[in-house]
C-alpha cells in the first residue's frame, strides 16, 4: 500500500489564499522571503498568516541565502526552514542551530549527476526537496518557475530523509507524479496560480484533490 503523499502550497501571501489551502486540505503552507520573488512577504504579514494557520498544518519559510537576522525574525512563526539557495551543508547546520527548526534543503535537479549532492545534505537536513534546475537566464528565480525535470531520474532512489517533489507540478500532472514516484510530499506554487504570484482557489482545490486521489 503506497504511503500517503502530503501537499505543500507555496507562495501564500493573502488570507484568502491561506483559507483555500486550509479548506481543501493542504499539509504545508509555504511563505516566501526572497525579495525578487513575486510571492515574497514581510515579517508582519507572516505573523498575521501564521496566527491563522491551524495545527497540524506546518508553516514553511522559503529563504535564499538569507542572513542570520531574517532567520531569527521569522523562525518563531515557522515550523520548517526551507533553504532554496546555494547554502552549503555547513550553512544548513548553522541555520538549524540558529532557528531551532527543522531544515528542508532544496536541491536543483536536471541530470542524474545532480543526485550526487544529496549525500552531503542528508545527515544534516530533516527534509529534502527536489526542484528543477533554473535556466541560465539571470532573471530566473531559484524556484517557482513552472519548470519540471525528468522525474524518472528519481526512480528506485532511496533516501534516509523524507522528500518533496517540486517543479512544474499542476493539477493535471501531479497524480502521475505521485503514482510513479510515491514522494513523501509534493510542492506547488506557480501551478495553482491564475496570474504570477496570485493563487487561484479552484486550482488549489483541484491540485489537492488530484494529489490525494491515490491516497
Amino acid at each position: 500500500m503506497p504511503k500517503d503523499t502530503r501537499i505543500k502550497i507555496c507562495g501564500i501571501k493573502t488570507q484568502a489564499a491561506l483559507q483555500s489551502c486550509i479548506t481543501y486540505g493542504a499539509d504545508f503552507i509555504g511563505f516566501v522571503f526572497y525579495p525578487r520573488s513575486p510571492r515574497a512577504i514581510d515579517v508582519e504579514t507572516l505573523k498575521t498568516l501564521s496566527a491563522q494557520t491551524p495545527a497540524p498544518i506546518q508553516k514553511v519559510g522559503l529563504f535564499v541565502d538569507a542572513d542570520d537576522q531574517l532567520i531569527k525574525d521569522t523562525a518563531p512563526y515557522l515550523d520548517i526552514i526551507q533553504l532554496h539557495g546555494n547554502e552549503t551543508p555547513a550553512r544548513c547546520a548553522e541555520v538549524k542551530t540558529l532557528s531551532g527548526k527543522a531544515i528542508m534543503k532544496a536541491l536543483a535537479i536536471k541530470t542524474a549527476h545532480d543526485l550526487t549532492q544529496i549525500s552531503a545534505y542528508e545527515p544534516i537536513c530533516d527534509w529534502l526537496l527536489f526542484d528543477a534546475k533554473p535556466s541560465d537566464d539571470k532573471t530566473s528565480l531559484p524556484g517557482g518557475n513552472g519548470l519540471s525535470f525528468d522525474w524518472t531520474i528519481l526512480n528506485d532512489q532511496k533516501f534516509t530523509k523524507p522528500w518533496m517533489l517540486a517543479g512544474g507540478l499542476t493539477p493535471k500532472n501531479v497524480r502521475t507524479a505521485v503514482n510513479s514516484l510515491h514522494p513523501d510530499a509534493v510542492d506547488v506554487s506557480s501551478g495553482v496560480e491564475a496570474l504570477v504570484g496570485e493563487k487561484d482557489d479552484q486550482k488549489i482545490a483541484a491540485f489537492i484533490a488530484a494529489a490525494k486521489a491515490q491516497n
